[in-house]
């Protein structure tokens, strides 16, 4: 399996790093999970391209998860793509008719078809658990075999116990430790979550502006707690596991 950081900002841009998007691949399988703005672009740069991903995996459905559903929908649309399906907590279908509602021109322009997923599915041919993370709308977390990613989450230990086992665990990590927040998860906090779990590497990612610069703090800061792998995800890099 690969997977590949195409987003790794918030809804905060910075100009370096836009927002939420994942390429996951294993043989013939693709999946891209959340489509946050700039996602479309950085998916175009990859072998991939959009034109080979026709099935997102949403993890919830604020903006910078979801932004660039509508531009992938026409992308693939003027590639000649003839399909695409849009999955996620429910409420998904009611998102993705509201967005047509808006860009009604872009009915019936490929085979679309709509999701509202709980528990454990299969999508685009991989088998999927999920759990409810923490967040401020019903967010899931999702696991696929060896690789898990929170979504956006407070930390807490069911999601990390959740992701144990896992070679490839990506985790939000959106502020450092001296910022007061709820929905998101702090270095300490996160490193209290993971202690006594087993990882390949947890990857950082969703970071807000105000990481920048404190990224070897907030390693620091985790591995207080965690001794096991922790890195920044960087967008463009490939993980293959």
């Amino acid at each position: 399996m690969r997977v590949t950081f195409l987003g790794t900002g918030s809804a905060m841009p910075t100009g370096k790093r836009v927002q939420s998007g994942l390429l996951l691949e294993d043989d013939e399988k693709t999946l891209l999970v959340d489509c946050g703005s700039g996602v479309l672009h950085r998916l175009a740069a990859t072998p991939t391209g959009y034109e080979g991903v026709d099935t997102v995996l949403l993890t919830h459905h604020h903006t910078d998860h979801v932004s660039d559903l509508v531009p992938l929908l026409k992308a693939r649309w003027l590639a000649g793509e003839e399909s695409l399906t849009v999955a996620g907590p429910p409420g998904t279908t009611e998102l993705v008719e509201g967005l047509l509602d808006v860009h009604d021109y872009l009915r019936n322009r490929v085979d679309l078809t709509t999701r509202d997923i709980e528990g454990e599915f299969s999508v685009a041919g991989f088998d999927v658990a999920s759990m409810e993370t923490r967040h401020s709308m019903q967010c899931f977390a999702y696991r696929i075999d060896d690789f898990a990613y929170s979504g956006d989450s407070e930390a807490f230990d069911d999601l990390a116990a959740f992701a144990d086992g896992t070679e490839v665990f990506v985790h939000d990590c959106s502020f450092p430790d001296e910022v007061d927040v709820s929905n998101h998860p702090t270095p300490r906090a996160l490193g209290a979550a993971l202690a006594g779990n087993d990882y390949g590497t947890v990857y950082l990612t969703h970071r807000y502006p105000h990481t920048d610069g404190r990224e070897d703090e907030m390693l620091a800061s985790i591995r207080e707690h965690y001794d096991g792998a922790v890195e920044l995800a960087r967008e463009g890099d490939t993980v293959e596991f």
